[in-house]
């Protein structure tokens, strides 16, 4: 726009450009005065509004981009100084697929996510096992923007056993391990195609009897994200576990990897499918593998419903394990 003023109306038309040379230098002060004053406009229109207009915009982008990187950088909140309801991340669950989630909940904030219930069914080798898994519960809590700490146990456990071959059932009840697990994000918890978490855990045997064996187990998990074209998101996961051998003496070494695929169907409706195999360094052990489906509804921005199945494909794996639950944000 200032080029345009200073090319239109401070320009001297052809005609005048070539009388120029031939114009005699200006007598008097009224002569010089107005000649003066037009090249001062000619100067200030020229190199200096475009200077200062240029020094301006820097200003301003220097000015939004230190409000960009403000709102961005959420390190100053902690569990005791909790990240505003404003500036919380999306709800992320580690539920319902097995695949976890490398997002973390936000600092100084609650997340409950459970199963209402889940039952599995386990036929090998003639010997057919029921499970009944009521309200088991993962307790998160945000204790940096990029870590949080997780308590998971099983709340009521009732299993049931039929050996066919010797005519015989066992039935057990009662409440399972408790597993703590902190999870660290390293990259993407608030934006990017990509997010990379690291989650170690250890097992404490707290099970009653017949529930479990009495080591302290533990492991590693690392869960990774990935946005895909078409509004599709993609999650790999790749966990080692460090258990006690069934025999109770020794220890081996399981390699855990999944992933699955996620999109959503409709309003606030979504749908997933996963892939999940396990392999063990045990003797005599063998490889399981489910394929596994669900759907999550999302009630309100802090609450999460679920269902699913999870669909042995190998003898190994557990035969079919339906489910329903529940992830609520504080």
């Amino acid at each position: 726009m200032m080029d345009f003023l200073s090319s239109h109306l401070f320009r001297e038309s052809p005609r005048q450009r070539r009388a120029l040379p031939h114009r005699q230098a200006p007598s008097s002060a009224k002569e010089f005065l107005p000649l003066a004053v037009c090249w001062m406009l000619r100067v200030t229109t020229v190199i200096v509004l475009p200077a200062v207009t240029t020094s301006n915009l820097l200003a301003e982008a220097e000015s939004v981009g230190e409000s960009v990187n403000a709102l961005q950088d959420k390190s100053r909140y902690h569990l005791f100084n909790p990240t505003p309801v404003g500036r919380m991340r999306e709800m992320s669950t580690d539920r319902p697929d097995k695949t976890e989630s490398p997002y973390t909940v936000d600092a100084g904030h609650l997340q409950l996510e459970m199963d209402l219930a889940n039952f599995t069914l386990e036929s090998e080798d003639g010997v057919r096992t029921r499970t009944w898994n009521i309200a088991p519960v993962n307790l998160k809590v945000g204790l940096l923007n990029n870590a949080d700490l997780q308590v998971v146990f099983d709340s009521y456990l009732h299993e049931q056993v039929d050996d066919q071959a010797a005519q015989t059932r066992e039935t057990t009840s009662g409440v399972g391990d408790v597993n703590v697990r902190l999870k660290m994000n390293l990259w993407g918890n608030d934006g990017g195609l990509t997010s990379f978490a690291m989650m170690p855990f250890v097992k404490v045997p707290t099970h009653s009897r017949g529930l479990g064996n009495d080591a302290v187990e533990g492991g590693v998990i690392f869960p990774l994200a990935v946005a895909l074209p078409g509004n599709w998101d993609m999650g790999l996961m790749t966990e080692f576990d460090f258990l006690r051998n069934e025999a109770g003496s020794g220890d081996h070494t399981e390699f855990i990897n999944m992933i699955t695929f996620g999109h959503d169907i409709v309003g606030k409706l979504a749908g997933y499918v996963e892939f999940f195999s396990s392999v063990s360094t045990e003797r005599q052990s063998r490889w399981v593998g489910t394929v596994d489906l669900g759907l999550t509804y999302g009630l309100t921005e802090n609450i999460q419903l679920d269902a699913g199945c999870n669909i042995g494909v190998t003898r190994s794996a557990d035969d079919v394990q339906p489910f329903v639950g529940l992830s609520v944000r504080f």
